[in-house]
């Protein structure tokens, strides 16, 4: 091999290798872009997680509100129970006096039949006896 075959050998080789290296560097450049893309996800997902985070706490929050709200009505619910037990007794008790006073109230006006009969029996009576005395 000649110099000048040799010259032009190597000179093919180092366009090839500069070829190649240019391809080299485009592939790193879409290398580098991925890599900030791929960063730019990792930071997008982790501000998602954040987010994430914060509602979930903010679902504790709620549902611990919504817990003590619950035993709150389950302590009026109690209360409202006890109060009615109460009515319901009261109204037991109106409801026996209530049959007792009507008892009580058939009775006087049987009484009152009864004084009235009389009465109307006396005033028969008195006016016999001044019918007796006239004659």
């Amino acid at each position: 091999m000649t110099n000048e075959e040799f010259q032009r050998l190597v000179l093919e080789k180092l366009d090839k290798l500069d070829e190649r290296m240019g391809v080299l560097e485009e592939g790193q450049k879409n290398l580098e872009k991925r890599q900030k893309s791929l960063e730019e996800g990792q930071r997008n997902l982790e501000r998602g997680q954040r987010n994430l985070e914060r509602g979930q706490r903010n679902l504790e929050e709620r549902l611990g509100t919504l817990e003590e709200g619950y035993r709150q009505l389950e302590l009026g619910q109690e209360q409202i129970i006890k109060e009615l037990k109460g009515v319901v007794e009261q109204t037991a008790d109106l409801l026996e006096f209530r049959y007792e006073v009507k008892q009580e109230l058939a009775d006087i006006k049987a009484n009152i039949s009864r004084i009235e009969i009389a009465t109307a029996d006396n005033w028969s009576d008195i006016a016999r006896l001044k019918a007796i005395r006239h004659l």
